[in-house]
């Protein structure tokens, strides 16, 4: 008596239809996506302790964000690895087994599941990452301006030395003399606002470098938050002759952040100058960020926020620090030869350390602040001016408070 088809293919039996199910099948497979789970789980919970001190309002959000992708990326990988690793275990081919594959054609159920779920998973990430850019809301208005000059001007500040030091090193003929002429508009002592081109071997390093510690030193000028800023432009700001630094509900600012090759200063309402950064804790700040050269890049690591500084532009920025300590702010974008020193501390404290370090900062004389970057390139014109061909870096910052080389941070 000959065997029903269905029963020898291993199908149910017969007038039920469909293939039959391998319950332990299942059960494997369910207990792997639940390891799999787990493990995924773990991983999103351990995502903290890979990163610096969540010291911002903002990184809590940016870690869950991350984390979510790091699971997800770990239960795929995970899956992916163990169906390969079961296939070459127990469902390979015998060692001289030379015969074809069984001639499956198309799955048009396989091809519906492996294309909606990466759509679903993509699709959840940029939900997340939406949900989180609307909260965040970092980043306020950016106005287009001609130049670094007219952007500290729309700014409201003055005096800073060595304006374009490197654009002018870069630039030959008309350029480097229009340079070096708006070198001098910002209350510049004549010897100190010349900047020739030395990224040549064997030139001798800028004047600009050389003359910064002898001329004597320009006052710092700052006017009024939002003056020249176009309608539309955010402008609530601090103002000085109400001391707002003791009201913890105001928004502090706005802090002009200066980039250079290779320095940072950041220039408060009140006029005061600093080579570091100075936020009191749990406060909103308002930012405008400047760059007088090239592209450079805000970014401090604790704090799990970036933004391009974008020379020819006026961008207008907020956090709120929320957590005590001293962390780095780093350049995030190659801006030339040195653009790994450029760094500096950001210092976060509490409204009652901050009004007195804003007080005896106001009593500070200006003075040239520490650079890594000038001293690297001292060294270089000391050698000869040998190796790559590069730009000199801008004159320190002229500040009331300089950076302090001998501090230590975290983050």
């Amino acid at each position: 008596m000959s065997v029903p088809a269905s029963t020898a293919s291993g199908s149910g039996p017969p007038g039920r239809g469909g293939p039959r199910i391998d319950r332990g099948a299942v059960l494997l497979v369910a207990l792997g996506v639940g390891l799999d789970l787990l493990a995924s789980r773990w991983l999103m919970a351990q995502v903290p302790r890979w990163l610096p001190p969540q010291a911002s309002t903002a990184a809590p959000l940016v870690d869950a964000l991350f984390a979510l992708e790091a699971g997800i990326g770990c239960f795929l990988l995970l899956g992916c690895t163990a169906v390969i690793a079961w296939t070459l275990l127990f469902d390979r081919a015998d060692k001289y087994d030379r015969d074809d594959g069984e001639p499956i054609e198309g799955n048009l159920k396989l091809e519906i599941t492996w294309t909606v779920i990466p759509l679903v998973v993509v699709l959840l990430i940029a939900w997340q990452a939406i949900r989180v850019n609307g909260q965040l809301a970092s980043l306020g208005g950016k106005v287009r301006v001609a130049g670094a000059a007219e952007a500290l001007r729309m700014v409201g500040v003055e005096g800073v030395p060595g304006l374009l030091a490197g654009t002018s090193a870069r630039a030959a003929g008309a350029d480097a003399a229009k340079d070096q002429v708006v070198v001098s508009i910002a209350s510049m002592p004549a010897q100190g606002a010349s900047s020739q081109p030395s990224s040549g071997r064997g030139r001798a390093p800028s004047p600009a470098l050389t003359s910064v510690q002898s001329a004597p030193l320009p006052q710092p000028s700052v006017a009024p938050p939002g003056v020249g800023l176009p309608a539309g432009f955010a402008t609530t700001a601090t103002d000085p002759a109400t001391d707002p630094a003791t009201d913890p509900a105001a928004e502090l600012g706005p802090i002009v952040v200066i980039a250079r090759q290779w320095s940072w200063e950041f220039v408060y309402p009140d006029g005061v100058r600093s080579a570091e950064l100075h936020l009191p804790v749990n406060r909103p700040v308002r930012f405008r960020l400047v760059s007088l050269d090239v592209l450079h890049g805000f970014s401090i690591p604790a704090f799990r926020l970036r933004q391009d500084v974008v020379p020819g532009s006026v961008i207008d920025y907020r956090l709120t620090p929320s957590r005590e300590g001293r962390y780095r702010l780093r350049d995030s974008l190659f801006s030339g030869a040195y653009f790994a020193s450029n760094q500096t501390d950001v210092v976060v404290e509490s409204a009652e350390a901050f009004e007195r370090w804003l007080q005896a900062a106001r009593r500070s004389p200006l003075a040239p602040s520490p650079n890594a970057a000038t001293d690297l390139w001292r060294q270089r014109q000391e050698r000869g001016n040998r190796g790559w061909a590069t730009v000199p870096p801008a004159p320190p910052p002229l500040v009331n408070v300089p950076l302090d080389l001998s501090a230590a941070h975290v983050g």
